[in-house]
This record gives C-alpha cells, sequence and structure tokens, in this order.
C-alpha cells in the first residue's frame, strides 16, 4: 500500500493494545506515577529563574474588582505578563484560580481587554471574558500570558506578517529541535503564575483552581496533573481522545507532544487529576473537538473516578454551542468546590 492510512491506524491500535497491557501490568498507584514521570519527560524541563523579582507594571480600578499587572519569569531570558484581578473590599483572604486563555490576542482576550489593551464593551467572544466571570464571583484571578500570542508573538513571525495569529510554529519547530516542547515551556510559566498566586496575602493558597479554554485547556490538564496544589479544574473546549480530535482534525501544532499515545490516551493522562475535583464542558457543535469524542472521555473519566472513589467530583456538561466556552455551570461549580475543599 502506497498511501499510510492503514499503516497510521495499525500504529494507534498498536498503541492502545500496549496501554492496556501495560495498565494490566501495574496497580492503579503505580500506573499513576509511572504516567507522571513520564509526562515530565514528554514535555521537557525548562532551567528555573530563582532570582527574578514580580514587577508591577499597572493597576486600576474596576467594576467591583481591581485589575493589575505584573512581570514575571519561569526560565532565565524570558519574562511575561500575569492580570491579576482582586475583588473589592473583601477584608480576609480569598480562594483564587488560574485562568488560560487560548488561541486568540492572548491574556487581554479574558480580562475584558481589547487586544490594544483599552475596555472592552462589546459582548464577547469565545472566551467570555471568565477571568471576569470568575473574579465577579469572588476568587482572586491570575491570568497570564501564553508564549506565542499577542504581545508574546516572535519578532521573527511579526516582520514577516504584522499581522500574525501566532507564533506557535516558530516555537513548537524550535523548541523541539532542543528535545523540548511548546506545551512544556507553557506549564513552566503558568505553574510560575501558580506560585506568585499563592503567595499574594489576598490569596488562600489551599483553595486554587484552574480554568483553560481550548489550548488553555491542554495547559490547565498538564498543570492540575502535575501540581497537586490545584484542588479544581475546569477544563473547556478541549476534553477529548487524541483520535477523535489531534489525529482526525487539522490543529495547532502546539497541541502535539512526541510520545504521549506510546504511553496513554488522552482521557487516561486527563485522568492524573483524580480524585480532586474536575469539571469537563463542551460545545455539541465544536467542530475541532467533536462531541462523539468528548462523550468517550467522559466515559472513561467516569470510571477513573469511579475507582477511586470520587464520581461525586466529576462533572461534564455537553452544551448546545461551538467552540466556546459556555460557563453556564462551571463558573459557579469551581466556586463551590474551592468553598467545599476549605470545610474538608
Amino acid at each position: 500500500m502506497w498511501r499510510a492510512d492503514a499503516f497510521l491506524e495499525s500504529m494507534y491500535n498498536e498503541a492502545v493494545e500496549k496501554t492496556k497491557d501495560s495498565q494490566a501490568s501495574m496497580s492503579a498507584e503505580e500506573r499513576k506515577r509511572y504516567l507522571e514521570q513520564a509526562l515530565r519527560r514528554l514535555i521537557g524541563e525548562f532551567e528555573t529563574n530563582e532570582n527574578h523579582k514580580p514587577v508591577l507594571l499597572e493597576q486600576e480600578s474596576c467594576d467591583g474588582y481591581i485589575r493589575e499587572r505584573i512581570e514575571l519569569s519561569a526560565v532565565p531570558g524570558l519574562s511575561f505578563a500575569s492580570y491579576i484581578l482582586i475583588p473589592e473590599d473583601q477584608g480576609k483572604p480569598m480562594p483564587a484560580a488560574v485562568a488560560v486563555h487560548g488561541h486568540g490576542y492572548g491574556s487581554r482576550e479574558i480580562v475584558g481587554l481589547r487586544q490594544d489593551g483599552s475596555s472592552d464593551p462589546e459582548p464577547p467572544g469565545i472566551h467570555q471574558h471568565f477571568a471576569v466571570q470568575l473574579v465577579r464571583r469572588g476568587m482572586v484571578v491570575i491570568a497570564p500570558d501564553v508564549a506565542g500570542f499577542g504581545e508574546r508573538r516572535l519578532a521573527a513571525d511579526l516582520a514577516r506578517n504584522p499581522e500574525a495569529a501566532n507564533s506557535c510554529h516558530r516555537l513548537s519547530t524550535q523548541l523541539l529541535m532542543h528535545g523540548k516542547t511548546l506545551a512544556g515551556l507553557r506549564v513552566a510559566e503558568t505553574l510560575r503564575a501558580l506560585d506568585y498566586l499563592a503567595e499574594r496575602p489576598e490569596v488562600q493558597p489551599d483553595r486554587i483552581g484552574i480554568m483553560g479554554f481550548s489550548g488553555g485547556g491542554l495547559i490547565s490538564f498538564l498543570c492540575a496533573a502535575l501540581d497537586e496544589r490545584i484542588r479544581a479544574a475546569v477544563l473547556a473546549g478541549y476534553p477529548n481522545t487524541f483520535k477523535d480530535s489531534i489525529m482526525a482534525v487539522q490543529h495547532c501544532i502546539c497541541n502535539y507532544i512526541p510520545g504521549m499515545l506510546s504511553h496513554a490516551e488522552l482521557p487516561e493522562w486527563i485522568g492524573l487529576i483524580s480524585p480532586r475535583s474536575l469539571y469537563l464542558e463542551s460545545g455539541a457543535d465544536d467542530r475541532i473537538f467533536p462531541a462523539a469524542g468528548f462523550n468517550l472521555a467522559v466515559e472513561q473519566l467516569r470510571d477513573t473516578y469511579r475507582r477511586a472513589g470520587a464520581e461525586e467530583r466529576l462533572r461534564t456538561d455537553l452544551f448546545p454551542g461551538a467552540h466556546e466556552i459556555s460557563g453556564r455551570n462551571s463558573y459557579d461549580w469551581l466556586c463551590s468546590e474551592l468553598e467545599r475543599v476549605a470545610h474538608a
């Protein structure tokens, strides 16, 4: 056969069988430790920047909350900005959340700002200004600028096209040549944002969650899988199977992490978050993360949570809509789960 369709299908089936054999040869706890160690290797680890001190870039009073912008650094030679949204007049430490945007123009898209930093009074797009939705529910929110978007597009890409949507391709390919991944860099920076958030005096460090949309869902699941300080996670517009999403539909290269399928399918990777609280939402008409794959992932994750004795900590919503955030239940769920953690 000249075409590789059957060859690729055979490779997928072999990977699935290998996973089943591995699952059968280990206890659940051994399998979890094995996957956690594999995940750190697969995304690539980065040297940490221990010397950088956070820098306050701006501060503004908004409707019911304070918005700050802080410069942080996770790896030597590279810094990034994060918006911090703080509810006004609370007078005591509060629960908190990391908000991770997907493809678009950066963290401004989720904190109620236009690309130029001015206020955005228009109805929100697919990101639904979701960081603002969370701060209005009484959470301190940090929204880091994800590498490759908005102000973090590469100069080389902007020189070729000033309107370049992102720098995912150039960042991904060059990091791969060094044996690292763009997902790994983004996780390192998001966990640095988590470090900073946990140190804020307004925050209860044992009540921190994360919410991410689309590519931000990828980053959020990876961070939650690797860092148990994250007590609850909302993954929007991302949960699926590899076979039904990034292996069936043309996606941005930043979604691909070499070797992941040789260890597990996506639902098992997401299951590393178990038994901590997890909310999955997806649009029934999402064409890049299709409903069929979402339903398969939900079925497998229900089994994971059932076996962990934590079935009540998994919630899902296949809502009427496309590739977008709904939030019709997930915003309030995240608040209530972080409240429950406080009394557990």
